[in-house]
């Protein structure tokens, strides 16, 4: 399976996605960002990084770029789009998942591991996991904190759109847990059909044992499904 990477001015996770996506034998392209073809591929990532140095805002300027149109179009007609850390605020911005993304409630760049709890696996992303499971990955960002108005949050939670959620290491749920701020816990979601996910920790950073986890691993592995 052809997996595209897309690559802003900034991006700095694309080669750790594309050992992730090999690792999972994957086989992964890159895509920078001012071409307009998706050179055929079957799901595209957009990655961690601070496109455009996220100086405006997370995501704010990517969201611009020619490629962008392709990819909206590609997810409009069920094509599988993920997006991690920046790539999660580009989807943001982009408008193909609902809500924002602000500043920690630190205000602070926070990077650590953290325990995420499987809400839902109905997503073409998460097939490989159980729901209830409890996992582990590294998170990296200034701009995690995912805010959504109440009444779009009961709906999100309704639809089961919520699919990750941080929590403790045996799965507790309490604000404690919680790194930044996000709204619910929630660290990551799907649109509506379920063919693009965005989410905030870093998977493609938790794909061997030797990096303190695997549990990433089994995301990219979905895909082959």
């Amino acid at each position: 399976m052809r997996v595209g990477i897309v690559v802003f001015p900034g991006t700095n996770c694309d080669y750790d996605t594309f050992w992730a996506l090999k690792l999972a034998g994957l086989n992964p392209v890159f895509l920078w960002h001012k071409e307009k073809d998706l050179k055929d591929v079957s799901a595209v990532i957009l990655p961690g990084g601070f496109s455009y140095g996220d100086y405006l805002r997370a995501g704010a300027i990517a969201r611009f770029s020619p490629l962008i149109d392709r990819i909206f179009e590609f997810a409009e007609k069920g094509g599988l789009v993920l997006g991690i850390c920046n790539g999660f605020q580009i989807l943001l911005e982009m408008g193909l998942l609902p809500g924002a993304m602000l500043p920690n409630d630190t205000n602070t760049f926070i990077c650590k591991p953290v325990y995420l709890k499987v809400e839902n696996n109905d997503s073409p992303f998460l097939r490989k996991y159980q729901v209830g499971e409890i996992l582990k990955m590294p998170i990296a960002h200034k701009e995690g904190r995912y805010y959504i108005p109440e009444r779009d949050l009961l709906a999100l939670e309704r639809e089961g759109q919520v699919v990750l959620r941080y929590v403790g290491p045996k799965g507790e749920s309490d604000l404690k847990f919680n790194p930044n701020g996000s709204v619910n816990n929630i660290a990551g979601i799907v649109n509506k059909k379920r063919n693009v996910m965005g989410l905030m920790p870093h998977p493609e950073r938790a794909v061997e044992k030797l990096l303190g986890s695997d549990s990433g691993l089994r995301l990219f592995l979905s895909l082959l499904d």
